[in-house]
């Protein structure tokens, strides 16, 4: 298994931190005090500290929604959050600082240190806060991929400028099993399409030209096909990160070789799953030479970087 490389994220240290035991004290003795979950409604109507209101830090109108909250300033504010390494109570304090409030403290270790304790919640389900799932629980199975739900978008550029379009995936499937993908998807060549010319009578020219031998050559090889040989979990990814490694095979215009890349894969609320990748790749790996200063001179206008970006974003079905 792969491991990802984490970057080091230190927490500010001007932010005033309060214990549970501290904060139960506070509430025991009625001292006036406003807590605020910061977490999605959500989660707050599920399970909430006694007596706290909710502000959801992700919400572009949070500091409005504090301000309904607690008009003054000056008001005493905790503010509390998920876990010890979440950053949502820090990202609120900040906001809440940088708006003028001077009496705000973030409870160490969030709502999970409040449950771990076993102090008491309020809400419709206190005792089944779920944990956050940190890795996408992936059926054995075998998925067929949504050609009319996936996209397949692609740059090509040159010293000049920089052209972008789009492809349709033909059909595709992937199988799963202990977490581990293999499968294969197919894109039809002759769909290729360039977006940027819209309107422009060089749009027509420039897609004839990618389909014609100069390029892919979609008379002789009218599709593209890929083969995951192994796509494989990156080892404590997060869902918001690259957490799938594939590997496998891509025909193009006749020459099988092998392509890799990181992808996103998730599952949607009604089990559905996606993948979504962005990545170069050489196109003269595949024959596709056509103003490569690799094998040609005198290029002038005509030269073409090497490298294609890929934007994909699979749906299963």
């Amino acid at each position: 298994m792969r491991h990802i490389r984490r970057l080091p994220m230190e927490k500010p240290t001007n932010i005033n931190t309060i214990s549970c035991e501290t904060l139960q004290a506070r509430l025991n003795d009625g001292q006036p005090i406003t807590i605020i979950d910061t977490l999605p409604e959500d989660h707050f109507q599920r399970g909430h500290l006694p007596s706290a209101r909710n502000a959801c830090v992700f919400m572009v109108d949070f500091q409005h929604q504090v301000g309904e909250i607690a008009a003054h300033q000056t008001t005493p504010v905790v503010l509390y959050g998920s876990d010890s390494w979440t950053r949502d109570a820090e990202m609120a304090a900040e906001k809440l600082l940088r708006t003028g409030y001077t009496d705000v403290s973030v409870l160490d270790g969030g709502i999970s240190a409040w449950v771990k304790k076993g102090m008491v919640l309020e809400g419709n389900h206190p005792n089944g806060l779920a944990a956050t799932e940190k890795a996408t629980l992936i059926e054995n199975k075998t998925y067929a991929i949504d050609a009319n739900q996936s996209t397949i978008e692609w740059a090509g550029r040159n010293p000049g400028t920089r052209h972008v379009g789009t492809l349709q995936l033909k059909e595709g499937r992937i199988e799963a099993k202990d977490g581990i993908f293999s499968g294969a998807f197919i894109i039809d060549m002759r769909t290729i399409k360039n977006t940027n010319l819209e309107g422009d009578e060089l749009q027509p020219v420039l897609e004839s030209h990618l389909k014609s031998d100069d390029f892919f050559f979609v008379d002789i090889f009218p599709e593209v096909e890929f083969n995951i040989e192994r796509a494989v979990p990156l080892d404590k990814a997060p869902l918001s990160s690259p957490n799938y490694h594939v590997s496998g095979q891509l025909t193009l215009r006749g020459i099988r070789a092998e392509l890799e890349f990181d992808t996103i894969v998730n599952r949607l609320p009604d089990g559905r799953l996606t993948a979504e990748a962005h990545f170069d790749f050489d196109r003269t790996r595949w024959n596709v030479i056509y103003g490569s200063s690799r094998f040609f001179e005198h290029l002038g206008m005509h030269l073409v970087f090497d490298f294609i970006t890929l934007q994909l974003k699979m749906v299963t079905q």
